[in-house]
């Protein structure tokens, strides 16, 4: 048999793909499924947005290479975007680049920044690119629990000093996928200070920055001082305007990291189809109701997921951001661990949600519950498991009894 090759060696099995397999069985087999695994947003792009891309691709010129970093509209509207939310001043020539979604700017970042072996400090839980971008750039992770913001800061102290060689990047990702977690702009000032002092890069991911409840709007890193001189910060349109499957991104911030980006892409890619840019462009510069409607969706789904899973026996937090609810495993199913009652909970309910250790070891405990289904969907689903769970004594015990007689 033929080894693996190097760069898939070093990947972990992929957790969520064994509640994915049950998915699909069952889907075959008929079974409705109510599906919370998927961070797949369900509504419609805006339709000025869908009508400018179709307006664009009428040009009998639009099918031709675009520009590997972004279209200069685009990039401007990059930086307006920045500037009126944030307050950040941006170089939309140096400090703004374009890509193929948040995830393929954070993995092409990892291939700019790491040299083989060098270290980088990455919460855990966290999105699997966050630490799987620089494995595969040849890098070595260092994990750090993530259960609180303060934990994850303190955690990196006490991981700098037993780092040999000493880290050379630092993740940070808030509101957080997968825990929901916020920060406010005082931990990034002590995140940027801690980088400064142990002459660390940092990344922030923040894909989830329009995606906020309670009237508590998420800051950026940038806003630090003096962040711009070791920070670059990753985002997207995808959730903002429903616009998942377009693969519009950004990496902006430090100009030395976004020509290293740049420089990379230029030899990977020739830039997404360019009216799919200039749509991007009319999202950012054009009317944002559609981007307050789409976050009050999730916040109503919000609200009916944790007030119905209450009522059925399984108390959610109430997530301040992001499209996610990280969940702690009811108590029935606390010693079977997050991916049995995952596994346990499509086959016996047929509700579909992520294992917390699918994105780390420190994700045990927990399933993350994605608001992609409408309510009514979600008050079916709270129906179900409340008659898993009043039934969880049965349904352990004859898991245990298939698994004896195997």
């Amino acid at each position: 048999m033929t080894p693996d090759f190097h760069r898939i060696r070093r990947l972990p099995p992929y957790v969520l793909e064994e509640v994915n397999r049950i998915k699909a069985r069952l889907r075959a087999d008929g079974v409705d499924i109510i599906d919370f695994g998927m961070g797949n947003p369900d509504m419609p792009t805006p339709k000025h947005i869908v009508e400018k891309m179709i307006e664009t691709a009428r040009d009998p010129k639009a099918g031709r290479y675009s520009a590997s970093k972004g279209i200069s509209g685009l990039r401007k509207a990059m930086a307006g975007y920045y500037d009126r939310r944030f307050g950040v001043k941006l170089n939309p020539d140096t400090e703004v680049i374009a890509t193929l979604g948040s995830k393929e700017g954070f993995a092409n970042l990892a291939q700019a920044l790491t040299a083989p072996g060098d270290v980088i400090i990455c919460p855990n839980p966290a999105y699997p690119i966050h630490a799987y971008g620089f494995i595969m750039a040849g890098g070595v992770i260092r994990h750090v629990n993530a259960h609180s913001p303060e934990e994850y800061l303190a955690g990196v102290s006490r991981a700098v000093k037993h780092s040999a060689p000493p880290p050379s990047v630092l993740i940070l990702s808030y509101p957080s996928n997968p825990t929901a977690q916020c920060v406010d702009l005082d931990f990034y000032k002590d995140a940027i200070a801690l980088a400064r002092k142990h002459d660390m890069l940092v990344i922030s991911d923040i894909a989830y920055s329009e995606i906020y409840f309670d009237n508590n709007p998420p800051p950026s890193v940038l806003q630090v001082e003096g962040a711009k001189d070791i920070a670059v910060e990753v985002n997207s349109l995808s959730k903002t305007y429903a616009m998942a499957g377009w693969r519009v991104g950004m990496v902006v911030g430090n100009a030395r990291i976004c020509a290293a980006l740049a420089r990379v892409k230029s030899y990977l890619d020739y830039g997404a189809y360019t009216p799919i840019q200039v749509a991007a462009a009319a999202a950012l510069n054009g009317p944002q109701d559609c981007v307050d409607e789409i976050r009050g969706i999730y916040k109503s789904r919000r609200d009916v997921l944790v007030e119905s899973m209450k009522r059925a026996g399984w108390d959610i937090p109430s997530p301040a951001a992001s499209m996610f609810a990280w969940a702690p495993v009811p108590e029935q199913f606390k010693d079977a661990g997050a991916l049995l009652f995952s596994k346990l909970l499509i086959e016996e309910a047929g509700v579909a949600v992520a294992p917390g250790v699918g994105f780390g070891e420190h994700g045990e405990g927990f399933v993350r519950v994605g608001l992609v289904e409408n309510e009514h969907r979600i008050r079916q689903a709270a129906r179900n498991v409340k008659k898993f769970l009043a039934n969880a004594d049965d349904i352990l015990a004859r898991h245990h009894n298939s698994v004896a007689a195997q």
